[in-house]
């Protein structure tokens, strides 16, 4: 930008001006508003030689690379990660990675080769041109998407594909014009960059997941701070780009990208719930701020006159683009269907992919920072301006038309059923209170009496519309689905509410949230819902794996799991109990046979949830108790601050020392959330002192001792040792419940439970174990073995004593025992 800071502020404020009145216009009108800004760009840029005193500010604003790439871009790449369904991500890596890296390189290989043969254009320079032109903007066609209610996975896939294959394009890119410049193509230089590219997409995600992870931390010390929270979110888009690019180097997109993806998942649920809406609000004004300016920027710096004298050359590149694109998604998206757990996609929606493959601002910005000295940089410029030109103007324009010739502009049976029930809900609500301005005498009744006829009709209209609807489409399984849809939307504003004051741990919040999203996706797909909702799967993949191998780690992951679940059916019971406590409230004709065969599945997700609570508290019941502590704690706090907030709004409590009394509790509901596993631990000294061989040790042996045990949490039908088997290790039941089983007898010949212990005589002699002991419960247990028993013997000699003499007095005791069994 050049001229005076003034004159900058002043052109930017105009900007913004007429992208807001552009946005209402094309709200009205229902037209793409990033091509309406592009026009009104390129409109601008005519008038502005018309009129250059009147307009001159405008012509003098300049997009340049650096501004794309380390202003506009990080917000836009930040917003869109961060509202990526993690889950469903993660889940469709491997595709979205298919399309975005071997689909940009085989587009850009394309571009190249017919570039070549057609123009001559030496091949290492048209790859990077291909290169260039293969990163897709799906902007307008998401939002059509989410409007046609297109199935979620195929969201995920396409803004997946974008958000990747932009990093995967200024990578590639970087590589190929060090290719171009050196004027020639040598394997050993081609494997080289592949090596880069990996480094540097790579290098970029590990950045981005590093600050990710901090900037979670951060936030999870921060308790509605709503600047700090902001400030946080805004320094973590703009410092991962920053420190990938210019520090480490590598993918500054890919950094930001994983940054968004992280926060999207950890990050957002360590914000106050206070803050939550707001900071979403904040960073959707930040992606349109972006947007205007960018779009209405290159409309600005369009040369439409060196575009039409690269005509040909244009010509065989758009064809190459097309082309292209239909390789890439009509190749691979059969490759993808075939994936394990595939949800297909169609031939309609693919043709929408391919159709709907615009190009964006992110070739812009890698065109315009290509070196001066590379040859035909002017040219590039004006091939991807025009090539940018006519994805927006004819695919863009066109993209609505391609959806309503394949049928795909009707919204989904379930969406629309949705739609009437909204407006008959609305109108009758409204019915509802409007006769409570007669209260007084001081409100005229004619404009209540308008009112009220005319929210008659829309009730009237709205119902006839559903009855039509329901008789006309509506199948059993379509009423089912509306049903089973309105039960898991309230389950999942439950869980947010669980949350929202301090009930829920985070990771149980995401499993439940997951749990919720995977029942919906199905009822979308026209399964019915599942008869059973625990125990949810907390498994992490190969981390957890890893952890699991680890002693030290085992045990506090299996107290953690334990924990987890407590809350997950504790969140469960509670929702269910809601939902069925407010059934004739949320369903449309509670009465109906429909709904009163869902209700049973309701009462049978409640009754689980509830044994399973009962179960945990009868094995642990301190856990329990310090949780229902928590609990109640917590519910103390917010009462409180529904107090505070009350003598606030009335004045009656001035300002400061209402944010003071809020952030004290606030600080305290935050220390209260968590899973409180240090309940479920037992002191193992405790336990030692019950065995009789060492009921005369010396408490300084018995601390020794406890120090050296170590935990172990089973599951159910977990065998802890079996029979004939080599032993030399006592055991102390913590928790839970075991058998004793010897072979040949149908019935256990002991059962044990917490308090209890077994395998003295192996710990003292080596034994081999005389029966098998298998849980019947989840257990805790603790393990002492032989050799951590002779390392105490010799630091306390009195403790080898004492033990032998209790030793030879029980064997005695047990060898009269047997004498008087067999006389």
């Amino acid at each position: 930008m050049h001229g005076a800071t003034s004159d900058i502020v002043g052109g930017l404020v105009a900007l913004m001006l007429l992208a807001a009145a552009t946005l209402a216009l094309t709200n009205r009108l229902r037209f793409p508003f990033s091509i309406a800004l592009l026009l009104l760009g390129m409109l601008l840029a005519q008038l502005g030689l018309i009129f250059p005193q009147q307009l001159g500010i405008l012509s003098e604003l300049e997009i340049s690379a650096d501004l794309i790439l380390y202003v506009f871009l990080p917000t836009l790449v930040f917003e869109s990660a961060f509202h990526l369904d993690w889950r469903q991500l993660r889940r469709d890596l491997a595709p979205v990675l298919m399309l975005a890296v071997p689909g940009l390189l085989a587009s850009s290989l394309l571009i190249a080769g017919l570039l070549n043969l057609a123009t001559g254009l030496p091949f290492s320079h048209a790859w990077l041109l291909g290169a260039i032109l293969s990163a897709t903007d799906p902007v307008a066609v998401i939002a059509l998407f989410r409007k046609l209610g297109a199935p979620q996975r195929l969201t995920i896939l396409v803004e997946g594909e974008s958000l990747f294959n932009d990093a995967s394009a200024i990578v590639l890119s970087r590589i190929l014009v060090g290719v171009a410049l050196a004027g020639s193509l040598e394997s050993s230089r081609i494997l080289s960059g592949l090596g880069d590219f990996v480094v540097v997409f790579f290098g970029g995600v590990l950045v981005g997941w590093l600050l990710g992870e901090l900037i979670a931390w951060l936030l999870g010390k921060v308790q509605a701070e709503a600047e700090i929270e902001i400030t946080l979110t805004t320094v973590l888009a703009y410092l991962s780009f920053l420190i990938a690019e210019e520090v480490l180097h590598v993918s500054g997109v890919m950094a930001t990208v994983t940054a968004g993806l992280s926060y999207g998942h950890r990050g957002w649920m360590r914000v106050s719930s206070s803050v939550r809406s707001y900071l979403e609000h904040f960073w959707e004004y930040m992606a349109f701020v972006s947007t205007a300016l960018i779009f209405l920027m290159v409309g600005l710096a369009v040369d439409v006159g060196q575009i039409v004298s690269q005509w040909q050359t244009l010509s065989w590149l758009i064809l190459g683009m097309l082309l292209s694109r239909a390789a890439v998604v009509y190749g691979l998206m059969p490759v993808v269907n075939r994936m394990p757990d595939a949800e297909p996609v169609g031939r309609a929606y693919q043709h929408v992919m391919y159709w709907g493959g615009l190009r964006g601002a992110i070739a812009l910005a890698i065109v315009l920072s290509l070196p001066e000295e590379l040859p035909f940089k002017d040219d590039f410029i004006a091939l991807v301006a025009g090539a940018l030109l006519f994805t927006l103007l004819v695919q863009g324009l066109s993209i609505n038309r391609l959806v309503q010739r394949l049928g795909l502009d009707r919204q989904p049976l379930i969406d629309r059923f949705g739609i009437a029930d909204t407006r008959i809900a609305m109108a009758r609500h409204v019915l509802k209170r409007l006769p409570e301005l007669r209260i007084g005498g001081l409100f005229s009744s004619t404009p209540i009496q308008s009112l009220l006829q005319h929210y008659a009709q829309e009730t009237s209209t709205a119902e006839h519309a559903l009855n039509e609807l329901q008789e006309d489409e509506f199948e059993d399984s379509s009423h089912r689905a509306v049903l089973n849809m309105r039960i898991l939307s309230e389950e999942r504003r439950q869980f947010a509410r669980l949350f929202d004051h301090g009930h829920l741990a985070e990771q149980v919040m995401r499993l439940l949230l997951s749990s919720n999203a995977e029942c919906q996706d199905g009822v979308r797909q026209g399964h019915p819902l599942p008869a059973q909702r625990l125990p949810f799967d907390i498994s992490a993949g190969w981390s957890r794996t890893l952890l699991n191998r680890l002693p030290g780690l085992r045990e506090k992951l299996a107290l953690r799991r334990l924990a987890i679940e407590y809350q997950a059916a504790w969140a469960l019971y509670q929702s269910s109990t809601a939902i069925l406590a407010d059934w004739y409230v949320l369903l449309p004709e509670p009465g109906s046979e429909r709904a009163q065969q869902l209700k049973p599945l309701l009462e049978q997700w409640r009754d689980a949830a509830r044994t399973s609570l009962e179960h945990t508290a009868e094995q642990f019941p301190e856990f329990t108790q310090t949780m229902q502590q928590n609990h109640a704690k917590r519910l103390a706090l917010l009462t409180e601050l529904e107090v505070i907030e009350d003598r606030a709004a009335r004045g009656s409590l001035c300002t400061g020392a209402a944010e003071s009394l809020r952030h004290d509790r606030l600080g305290s509901i935050a220390h209260l959330r968590g899973l409180s596993t240090h309940a479920l631990r037992l002191e193992p000294a405790e336990l030692l002192r019950q065995v009789p061989i060492f009921h005369d040790a010396d408490p300084a042996a018995i601390d020794f001792l406890a120090r050296a045990v170590t935990a172990q949490t089973l599951n159910a039908e977990s065998d802890i040792i079996r029979q004939h088997e080599p032993g030399e290790s006592l055991f102390l039941i913590a928790r839970g419940v075991v058998r004793v089983l010897v072979e040949g007898q149908e019935q256990p010949i002991a059962t044990l439970m917490a308090g209890d212990f077994f395998g003295e005589m192996a710990l003292l002699h080596q034994t081999p174990r005389t029966a098998t002991v298998r849980s019947v419960t989840p257990c805790t247990v603790y393990e002492l073995s032989r050799p951590a028993y002779l390392k105490a013997a010799e630091q306390i000699p009195s403790l080898a004593q004492t033990t032998a003499e209790l030793d030879d007095r029980r064997r005695a005791e047990l060898e009269q025992l047997k004498t008087q069994s067999d006389t």
